[in-house]
């Protein structure tokens, strides 16, 4: 009888573990699900003191030969073993570009513009923000990803803005018979301020003298409520190889011993005093920190910090 017993729960749990299957059997069988392919928001936000911050996605490219591009001054094998250590591939690179805006609660500023005005209109629309509630337009400098987006079809992207760029970057530009300058930049001349290094955009946000990528290339610290973040435009091109790195020329970089000189004085300044940083080519949501490492520096991406 005992023996009887066992085997009828043994059965019963066989019979149990059996159920499933012969249902799943009985289900007509439903297709594959489609793959969604890679994804990566238009928009990330966070609050310093009283403003509130945007990062904007306006756009990526993959360009190949990356050292064609970066550490154009070291050795094909020093590039390469870098590149290893840092798990990204050494042949290619992703480019990133993120204006940002800046809610004050007074006024609503953005910083740079994209390629073009379509790619930003929709991460700024996707953002919750129409072009036309935009006040102030502020420029780092005046390279054609910078610009893009500041006119469509020859009519200006912001109806309603004004305009800043630092004086040296539009001296540059303005004589130098440059296609995007003329199209997109000298058309809004009249509605355009300058300013020189510790000037004023609006209250909280001071222009920061970083000439050497362009003639004028300007960083803005961002300050509100005792916290601090630096906007520092394309004072490195790419978290390990030019932010890594800061010696290794820059293909961009119009004038490399002085780009280098200021990417090592204003990292050196954020590793020091700890403040977080916003680059434009940045892996997005483009905001991280910088650490000293070895003779160089590492990229710590923010993480929760802001959501504290």
């Amino acid at each position: 009888m005992k023996s009887d017993i066992l085997l009828t729960r043994r059965q019963a749990l066989i019979t149990g573990a059996s159920l499933p299957l012969a249902a799943a059997s009985a289900t007509p069988a439903l297709a594959a699900a489609e793959m969604q392919g890679a994804y990566t928001p238009a928009f990330s936000r966070f609050t310093l003191g009283d403003f509130e911050i945007t990062t904007l996605l306006a756009g990526t490219t993959v360009a190949g030969d990356a050292q064609g591009i970066f550490g154009t001054n070291v050795s094909s094998e020093e590039f390469a073993d870098v590149s290893a250590r840092n798990f990204i591939p050494a042949d290619q690179t992703e480019f990133y570009f993120t204006p940002t805006l800046v809610n004050t609660g007074q006024e609503l500023i953005l910083f740079d513009t994209g390629l073009n005005a379509a790619q930003l209109i929709q991460a700024l629309n996707a953002s919750g923000y129409t072009a036309e509630q935009i006040n102030v337009v502020v420029i780092t400098h005046m390279h054609f990803d910078h610009i893009g987006g500041l006119m469509a079809d020859g009519t200006p992207t912001f109806p309603n803005a004004r305009y800043v760029t630092g004086s040296v970057e539009y001296n540059h530009w303005n004589g130098a018979e440059d296609a995007a300058f003329e199209s997109n930049v000298h058309p809004l001349a009249e509605k355009m301020s300058f300013l020189n290094d510790g000037g004023s955009v609006a209250p909280g946000i001071t222009a920061v003298a970083a000439f050497g990528h362009t003639p004028g290339h300007m960083a803005f610290m961002i300050e509100s409520q005792g916290q601090s973040v630096l906007l520092f435009g394309d004072t490195a091109n790419h978290y390990v190889w030019s932010l890594g790195y800061p010696d290794w020329e820059v293909r961009f970089d119009m004038d490399k011993t002085a780009a280098a000189a200021t990417r090592r004085r204003l990292l050196d300044m954020l590793a020091s005093d700890r403040i977080p940083f916003i680059g434009y080519h940045m892996p997005f949501p483009a905001l991280g920190y910088v650490e000293r490492r070895d003779s160089g520096f590492r990229y710590v991406p923010a993480s929760y910090q802001f959501r504290l």
